[in-house]
């Protein structure tokens, strides 16, 4: 993969609407838990191990398409977050290293996976920048429906959106571990701003 590429109409868009419902009614989304650069963002994030694999599926069975179709068989540590922008929502240039909060010497994802999951009608802003250290490499206007796959070393930032409307997308960053690195990593866990009470009061376990 030179960069990034694209994958047109991945799913069956009666699974983009069950996926988009479940995310926004999911007691765990909130203000992000990542870090200053996802600016008046929400999410909230499941980090895995390969092993975690079957355990996210029935925690989160939504997802299991998703994961179906984008994981890497080379890999075998992810951090997956739906991301939630409204108009004035951007992300800073970064490059991902979200596994760093366990290992604190991780390079970047092998390879970071997008999916679109809703978009404003007419989209302005909100369009994917990629950089190869200070040269542009790709803009991409998202699309509904479209996964984009690209280098996990690559800086990348999220244009602000500028419309009353929502742009959600479900996000995978895809490591290959050492044995030694892989032992900081939960074979399983949720990372979440929402609080206790919020989702005991949802009675929702998603």
């Amino acid at each position: 993969m030179k960069y990034y590429r694209q994958h047109l109409d991945a799913f069956p868009l009666s699974y983009l609407n069950d996926l988009r419902g479940e995310i926004l009614a999911s007691s765990y989304l909130a203000v992000n838990n990542l870090n200053r650069d996802f600016v008046g963002t929400q999410g909230f994030s499941v980090v895995f191990q390969r092993l975690g694999l079957e355990t996210v599926k029935q925690k989160f069975p939504f997802f299991k398409p998703y994961l179906d179709l984008v994981l890497q068989p080379t890999c075998n540590a992810f951090y997956l977050n739906p991301l939630l922008l409204r108009e004035g929502s951007r992300v800073d240039p970064h490059i991902d290293r979200s596994l760093r909060s366990y290992c604190k010497t991780i390079d970047p994802p092998t390879i970071v996976s997008v999916l679109y999951v809703q978009l404003p009608k007419a989209l302005q802003g909100g369009e994917l920048v990629l950089r190869n250290h200070k040269q542009q490499v790709g803009q991409i206007k998202p699309q509904v429906n479209m996964v984009v796959h690209f280098q996990g070393d690559l800086t990348h930032s999220v244009n602000t959106l500028k419309v009353p409307d929502t742009r959600l997308s479900l996000v995978c960053e895809q490591y290959s571990l050492s044995d030694a690195e892989l032992q900081d990593i939960p074979e399983f866990t949720v990372e979440s701003r929402a609080t206790a009470s919020k989702r005991a009061k949802s009675g929702r376990q998603t």
